[in-house]
């Protein structure tokens, strides 16, 4: 197939939006005692006072390598690279009841790149993905013990893919380069139950959302095939999965906090990647429709977090997840080379006034090894079975700066 690149998954979806919440694994449902609350748990908001400010990027760095095919065992290794998804909130109280909220992030993006003439470079090169959430909320406390909050989002997207096509039984390769864009809507709902000082429950509803891209397919071939390989305009239809999560957090004393979360991820809705040539017919006479499976199935992420205050101006905070791959092992291939894994986070907030913070989280994502036997993948003109060995790994840093106006 012309277009077989796999674009999303969770290795492509980022839970990092902000580095108190990230430092805890992302158990923040439950608390949700900042900005970032836009993302976590609109109902948060419920909990902030005067006007806030929180400004913040997660630095991400992964790696990969793969080995085979089979029963080959030449390494490959994926090029290096750092994407930097921001996240930007203003809050505002508006009453004793009533707190609203802006914000911007990236909640879905990164990206691979392996050399031009890898044995995989049929199926990718260069995949990269970027989604923009503009992003306004509102919270309504109810009583002490109850708060509600929804929000509203615009998502603009944008992809760029890039592999090669084989032009066998004759000799070379074409290369073929996709871009395109598009926009959808979105929608999240919260609810915080805090029935006492010592114990509070979060859950957050975070709606999918339904893309069309629309770009252009270039293709750079021998002079002889110009025009034979499917180009020009063209449209992909995209349902990013909901995300559906409940949290708890309990403080046994004033310094110490200890929350978990359980993330479920309804990435069924991925079946496939169909892809329409508007300006270029098949043999039926029709515009050419390339139709890649993808079959997802849901998956979820279980976390636990800490967070410990030596003073007034210092908190400590750690925590560990367990993340579920959707990907089958028949249908992993390496634009995004997923699997279950484990992360390890660390990081600490400083108060330098009682009005400006600065929070600092580090997480380490180690991916399982994953073996694949079964592929289903055609990596070459009609050969099947990308068969082989996945590692992957991953460094992420976040850093937030958050002022207040009380």
């Amino acid at each position: 197939m012309v277009v077989s690149s796999q674009m999303f998954a969770s290795g492509f979806q980022i839970n990092e939006h902000g580095a108190r919440g990230m430092a805890m694994a992302g158990a923040y449902t439950a608390l949700a005692l900042d900005g970032s609350a836009l993302y976590y748990n609109p109902a948060g908001l419920s909990q902030l006072n005067g006007t806030q400010f929180m400004l913040g990027t997660t630095l991400i760095s992964p790696s990969a390598t793969f080995r085979g095919v089979s029963p080959d065992i030449d390494e490959y290794i994926m090029e290096t690279a750092v994407f930097t998804p921001i996240n930007f909130y203003i809050t505002h109280q508006l009453s004793e009841k009533w707190v609203i909220g802006l914000g911007v992030n990236n909640q879905y993006g990164l990206g691979t790149t392996w050399d031009e003439d890898w044995i995989g470079r049929y199926l990718a090169i260069d995949t990269e993905v970027q989604t923009f959430y503009f992003t306004g909320g509102a919270s309504y406390k109810l009583s002490d013990e109850f708060s509600l909050g929804v929000t509203a989002s615009y998502v603009y997207g944008n992809v760029t893919i890039m592999k090669k096509n084989s032009l066998s039984p004759f000799e070379g390769d074409a290369t073929i380069d996709l871009s395109g864009n598009g926009g959808a809507f979105a929608y999240s709902v919260g609810l915080l139950y805090k029935p006492s000082k010592s114990f509070s429950v979060g859950l957050d509803f975070r709606s999918g959302s339904e893309f069309t891209f629309a770009g252009d397919a270039e293709v750079t071939s021998p002079s002889q095939f110009t025009g034979l390989i499917p180009h020009g305009s063209i449209e992909a239809p995209l349902s990013l999965p909901y995300n559906a999560t409940v949290g708890v957090a309990f403080l046994p004393n004033d310094d110490l906090t200890i929350s978990a979360d359980f993330q479920y991820v309804g990435w069924s809705s991925y079946d496939k990647m169909e892809v329409t040539f508007t300006e270029y017919n098949g043999e039926d006479g029709n515009p050419y429709v390339s139709t890649s499976i993808r079959d997802y199935t849901n998956s979820w992420i279980a976390r636990l977090g800490a967070e410990y205050s030596f003073s007034e101006s210092f908190d400590l905070r750690g925590g560990i997840l367990y993340d579920s791959s959707p990907v089958k092992d028949e249908w992993v291939e390496p634009s995004l080379p997923d699997a279950n894994r484990w992360g390890f986070n660390i990081g600490f907030g400083y108060k330098f006034t009682p009005n400006l913070v600065l929070d600092l989280a580090y997480m380490y994502l180690r991916f399982n090894e994953r073996t694949i036997e079964n592929s289903n993948v055609d990596y070459t003109s009609g050969a099947a079975g990308f068969n082989g060995v996945y590692n992957s790994s991953a460094h992420l840093l976040g850093i937030n700066l958050s002022y207040y106006l009380n």
